[in-house]
């Protein structure tokens, strides 16, 4: 399966606790925190959820 990396760009302050529980799903712990996770479709709803904090590109 493809690989795509998530860098959180946004602080999550002030976000609702449902958006900050997603990032913790990711494995984002705080800003300019990158991640390499398998392209699925479980991992694309939670990015999805928070994409106005993070960018995603292809590893």
């Amino acid at each position: 399966m493809a690989q795509i990396k998530i860098t959180q760009t946004k602080s999550r302050i002030n976000c609702p606790a449902v958006q900050k529980r997603t990032l913790d799903a990711l494995g984002l712990k705080k800003m300019n925190h990158t991640v390499v996770k398998e392209n699925t479709p479980d991992v694309m709803g939670m990015v999805n959820r928070v994409r106005h904090l993070v960018t995603v590109t292809e590893a």
